[in-house]
């Protein structure tokens, strides 16, 4: 009984490692695979395809966090929010992290592998920028650019996996994707912003300073002008526009929501993506099923 109990609670440690138990990061990622899979296939995506990259999403994501908390174990011990972690805590070693990230790496390449040759090369150099992304806090204060070149990968992937190519439309789609990623992790860096300047680590949020609000602003508009421009490329309908309508009053709430920097309404502000990117899904989905069908 105690052996069982004992498994358990390591198996809780390694969830919790890989955050499973805060699937926001999943759905941040996801939302814009599941946009560029949808545009690709010009709203009719193949089954097999859609639930490999929603498992490799998963896959990836879990991974990501694995060696981001191994990269930062000596300074989540120091922030509160991150001090219970548990690589910070000893709960799990360093020798059991880097095998877990191992073990999650090799089985999304295993998904991976069931898909053309375009897509495996491009997954090399996805897998890259997740492992590489982590050390950036300590090299530049643009990390959340890297994190959404990172995340922004899987859009090209998306498209080479659905049709075999990488068209303009796709890079339109991985920009916009870089440039949401900016916003919302600059948000979320902003709960973390006196820790980090402490510790000595950089982000975006403290090199806009007091600029804060209105660089994430001109980056949200930005955003919009993209997804207008992927409308037009992809020849979506009012069900899209209106979306996009929508999701840019998601994101005047989130300038409302940071407007006197606190760190929970900031926090806040950064969940409040999650339903940007269901709304544009949404959008997309509806577009084709209704208004493309007709």
């Amino acid at each position: 009984m105690t052996m069982s109990a004992s498994k358990l609670t390591r198996l809780r440690d390694y969830a919790s490692l890989m955050r499973l138990d805060k699937p926001i990061g999943i759905f941040l990622l996801l939302w814009p695979t599941l946009w560029a899979l949808l545009i690709a296939s010009e709203g009719k995506p193949d089954l097999k395809i859609v639930l490999i990259f929603v498992a490799g999403v998963i896959l990836m994501r879990s991974a990501g966090c694995v060696i981001n908390d191994y990269a930062d174990r000596d300074f989540d011990r120091h922030v509160s929010r991150t001090q219970n972690r548990p690589l910070a805590t000893g709960r799990v070693s360093t020798g059991e992290a880097k095998i877990l990230f191992a073990i999650l790496c090799l089985l999304a390449f295993v998904l991976v592998l069931q898909l053309n040759l375009l897509t495996i090369g491009l997954s090399v150099i996805g897998a890259l920028l997740a492992a590489i992304y982590p050390f950036m806090k300590r090299v530049t204060h643009l990390p959340q650019v890297f994190l959404g070149i990172a995340f922004g990968w899987s859009v090209p992937m998306a498209f080479a996996a659905q049709t075999g190519s990488v068209p303009q439309i796709a890079w339109l789609m991985f920009v916009g994707t870089v440039l949401w990623a900016t916003a919302y992790d600059t948000m979320y860096a902003m709960v973390d912003r006196e820790d980090d300047r402490v510790l000595g680590l950089k982000s975006t949020a403290l090199l806009f300073g007091e600029s804060d609000r209105q660089i994430i602003g001109i980056i949200q508009v930005m955003l919009l002008a993209c997804l207008l421009m992927i409308g037009h490329q992809a020849e979506l309908g009012m069900i899209y526009y209106l979306s996009v309508l929508l999701a840019a009053g998601l994101l005047a709430w989130q300038q409302y929501l940071i407007r006197f920097r606190e760190r929970e309404a900031c926090f806040q502000a950064f969940l409040n993506n999650n339903w940007f990117g269901a709304v544009i899904f949404l959008g997309i989905l509806f577009d084709y099923m209704f208004t493309q069908a007709a």
